[in-house]
């Protein structure tokens, strides 16, 4: 690809943040010939059915949702502590929010 001075590169829209390939109208229409086949037509007996989970599984380590910015304000004395007990305080806000919402959800 030619590039000069006054036309800056393109970033290819799979290399943007969190977004994925397009799909090309060949494997559209293998994915929705897929979809149009009965489930009775899979063939699942290479599949191991799964009946519980095992102890040593991780959840959610591959979920990366979408952050977004937002502005809050927290009491001055929370602030500190948070930037007191370690890096990346917001990210553990995150955390901490997600914990709370998690319990919430279960009640």
């Amino acid at each position: 690809m030619k590039s000069s001075a006054s036309s800056p590169l393109v970033v290819p829209l799979a290399m943007k943040g969190n977004c994925t390939p397009r799909l090309s109208v060949r494997k559209r229409k293998e994915l929705a010939a897929l979809a149009r086949r009965p489930e009775g037509d899979i063939d699942l007996s290479d599949i191991p059915e799964i009946r519980e989970l095992p102890p040593d599984r991780v959840i959610g380590r591959f979920y990366q949702p979408k952050k977004t910015s937002v502005t809050i304000r927290l009491d001055a004395d929370v602030v500190a502590w948070l930037k007191a007990s370690g890096e990346a305080y917001q990210a553990r806000i995150n955390s901490y929010l997600r914990q709370l919402m998690r319990h919430a959800r279960t009640r």
